[in-house]
């Protein structure tokens, strides 16, 4: 484990990218970006962001760390058959560098306290036979299902991280929001941070929030609510739950966070309300990813239509418009 680091930027070495600076000194490209999201890393005892341009004489911290780039897995995660067989059930491509996979909702990406399954956990079923573990990339909220991509080595992880940080990604959901007559389309941009009271929440317009904006488009009018796509031109942490439930008041179906799930089944078509009634996630999909290979060049697309409760819940709400 390495001890804390302070390193002076040097002549040569002035209007670099901070990861990639830091990269050739042997520190993880994941690890820099945790480091900054956490705040940990600071230039000049301020906060830095990966993608910032160092400057001459500038005074980088970085914080102790157990490198993990290329390792192979050493933990104590053992996986039954079952759970092999489930990851492997969600993969939709997978050409020995990227894997896309169809994230089904309620599955978290990374596991907190008590968790035992998550897709972080879940991608020891997929380790090459030399153990290295896939690194993910971006996540899904664990509510939010749909295609996410993760990296099958280094190389492959620090192109889509690029990818993701300089927003050369196309993203485009699609979900059920609790209001009707909707502008036809717009674009939403605002800051996007912690919300200043609830640490669960992240909230618009916030102080030192990072820019957010999403555009959206009425794909159609509804009984009680509006079926809508959504395109992102940055991926904040709850982007669009935000956007759409602040700025539009028009709150994404059965979203326990930032609606009333409740107060949604009260105001729904009874046979809609009956259908949901049990339903724990927001009515939100990951339908659309595509960027270029950041090895082969090869652009990618991939897609998928909404899951059998989100399709079921569009198919009665059209019976009875």
């Amino acid at each position: 484990m390495s001890g804390v680091q302070n390193i002076i930027v040097s002549k040569e070495e002035n209007g670099q990218r901070l990861d990639r600076w830091l990269g050739k000194k042997g520190v993880p490209f994941f690890l820099v970006h945790k480091f900054c999201r956490s705040g940990q890393l600071r230039i000049d005892g301020k906060r830095a962001k990966a993608d910032v341009r160092l400057v001459e004489g500038q005074n980088v911290r970085v914080p102790p760390y157990t490198p993990k780039d290329s390792t192979p897995h050493k933990g104590p995660v053992k996986l039954s058959e079952k759970d092999r067989a489930y990851i492997k059930s969600l993969v939709i491509y997978d050409d020995g560098q990227i894997i896309a996979l169809n994230k089904p909702s309620g599955l978290a990406t990374q596991g907190g306290t008590n968790m035992k399954q998550h897709v972080d956990r879940l991608l020891v079923g997929l380790a090459d036979k030399d153990g290295i573990k896939p690194h993910l990339v971006h996540r899904l909220d664990k509510g939010t299902s749909g295609i996410m991509v993760v990296a099958k080595n280094q190389k492959c992880h620090e192109g889509l991280v690029l990818l993701f940080s300089d927003h050369n990604i196309e993203r485009e959901y699609q979900a059920l929001v609790m209001k009707t007559k909707l502008a036809a389309g717009a674009a939403i941009e605002t800051t996007l941070g912690r919300h200043p009271q609830n640490r669960l929440k992240m909230a618009a317009d916030v102080k030192q929030g990072k820019r957010a904006k999403t555009f959206y488009k009425v794909l159609e009018n509804l009984p009680t609510c509006t079926h809508v796509s959504c395109t992102l031109e940055t991926g904040r942490t709850h982007q669009i739950r935000v956007h759409m439930s602040q700025m539009l008041q028009a709150p994404i179906l059965m979203d326990p966070l930032y609606g009333s799930p409740k107060d949604h089944l009260n105001r729904l078509p009874a046979q809609v309300s009956s259908y949901l009634k049990d339903y724990p996630h927001p009515l939100l999909h990951a339908r659309k990813l595509g960027f270029i290979h950041p090895i082969t060049k090869e652009e990618l697309l991939f897609e998928k239509e909404p899951p059998e409760v989100f399709a079921h819940t569009l198919e009665l709400l059209r019976s009875l418009s």
